[in-house]
């Protein structure tokens, strides 16, 4: 998943200190707040978020709304593309297919890095949507493309 001998790895950091961190990053973005998102776990090239299932995100046929699956989707590839690159990032591009209305208690989406080069990670996703009892349904896949953000040149003080 993510190559060790990669720039800016620091395996030093312990895994309680790195999910604070992305815990830190999730609470900067208000969308993810406003829909209660939360990051379960996460690891260099993998994370696991999770979105609980309210009537404010469901459709007139009582399922998660399409763009609620998506963000769950597009949020864990950023992740998982992101702690693999160790540089900030944005999406560029991403897939998505719906295998089955999101009908439960929550979302969990569950992403990795499957390869990552110098200035983009692809990464893949499942969604699945977690019933009462615990019970996962698979309920979206999506792939995408991960890209480094560019390094903005620093500032020099006028003289």
């Amino acid at each position: 998943m993510t190559d060790s001998t990669q720039p800016g790895f620091e395996p030093s950091v312990s895994p309680e200190v790195f999910l604070a961190m992305g815990r830190q990053v999730l609470a900067q973005q208000p969308f993810s707040g406003l829909l209660g998102a939360e990051l379960v776990s996460l690891s260099p090239g993998q994370v696991e978020l999770a979105v609980p299932i309210t009537p404010a995100v469901l459709q007139q046929h009582g399922f998660v709304h399409g763009g609620v699956v998506s963000y769950a989707a597009d949020n864990a590839l950023t992740y998982a593309g992101g702690t693999s690159l160790r540089v900030p990032v944005v999406t560029s591009e991403f897939k998505i297919n719906y295998v089955r209305p999101a009908v439960g208690v929550r979302l969990v989406a569950r992403a990795q890095a499957v390869h990552t080069g110098h200035s983009q990670a692809v990464c893949r996703c499942d969604v699945f949507a977690v019933q009462a009892d615990g019970t996962e349904k698979l309920c979206a896949v999506a792939q995408g493309t991960i890209a480094a953000l560019p390094v903005k040149p620093a500032k020099t003080s006028p003289t």
